[in-house]
């Protein structure tokens, strides 16, 4: 049977659009158990009475409920070893009031928190993370080592998860990540960055809630090519009244603006089932 023109063109038309699909809309597959989402586990895996913030627990929980991704949250000891900590000191959850960078990790791997917990090296988080989840890093080491921050990338590369990494940044190190792992941007970053030499719109992803992104961002965005992660942390609804209700408003209002990406606290995946 002849195939008509008008028929050919279409899956011509058809075979380009899969093609130019931007590489991480390619290669990347929903979270298990959370429909067409991608959920990114704030501050390391499932947090909540049990798990502590970027314990080996609370990482291994958000595995086992199928989030796509973690963030970790990178930082360096007095000796220059990478470890995961929010916190610049130890106080929350370790009862050390004493900074990161003035401890070393000798005298850090001794503490014992208070839910069975231990700080993670970073080496040991993308171990575990290796195979089983994504990772996104919140880069909360100041300056511009660029051999450590080599290191790091070696690390990702080691573990086989630098190539859908992400990186929350700081103005002193987005210069050398550029190109190397994506980058968070608001939009009127975004809208610099492409008026400089090599931009690529795979270099960054559209980072925000609906206080400082709006549809009309997040349509710019999609327009673009650029991906866009939607946040849903906890911190933002301390002291209102029913932070679960107005937590789940905003959550359907970014899913309304066509947001599939989301970096949430654990306690809000409920609404995505």
């Amino acid at each position: 049977m002849k195939c008509k023109k008008g028929d050919i063109y279409f899956s011509l038309l058809l075979s380009l659009c899969c093609l130019c699909q931007p590489v991480w809309a390619q290669s990347s597959l929903p979270s298990k158990g959370f429909g067409r989402y991608f959920l990114i586990a704030h501050r390391g895996g499932v947090v909540d009475s049990s798990h502590a913030e970027s314990s080996l627990s609370a990482l291994q929980d958000a595995i086992e409920r199928g989030y796509w991704m973690v963030e970790l949250d990178l930082r360096l000891t007095k000796d220059s070893v990478l470890i995961i900590q929010h916190d610049n000191n130890f106080r929350r959850y370790y009862s050390m009031d004493k900074p990161v960078s003035a401890m070393t990790w000798e005298e850090i791997s001794q503490l014992q928190g208070s839910r069975g917990n231990q700080v993670m090296r970073l080496e040991e988080a993308l171990a575990n993370c290796s195979g089983r989840i994504q990772v996104m890093l919140d880069n909360k080491i100041s300056g511009n080592d660029t051999l450590l921050f080599r290191r790091v990338l070696r690390l990702l590369q080691q573990y086989g998860l630098d190539k859908q990494a992400m990186m929350i940044g700081t103005d002193e190190s987005t210069e050398y990540f550029t190109g190397k792992i994506k980058l968070s941007c608001t939009r009127q970053q975004l809208e610099v960055n492409r008026q400089k030499p090599g931009y690529n719109p795979e270099h960054y992803y559209l980072f925000g809630d609906v206080k400082n992104m709006s549809e009309d961002d997040v349509k710019w965005a999609q327009y673009q090519g650029i991906m866009v992660v939607g946040v849903i942390n906890s911190f933002r609804y301390r002291g209102r009244a029913r932070p679960q209700a107005v937590a789940a408003r905003e959550i359907a209002r970014l899913k309304s603006w066509g947001v599939q990406y989301f970096q949430i606290d654990s306690e809000f995946d409920r609404f995505f089932h």
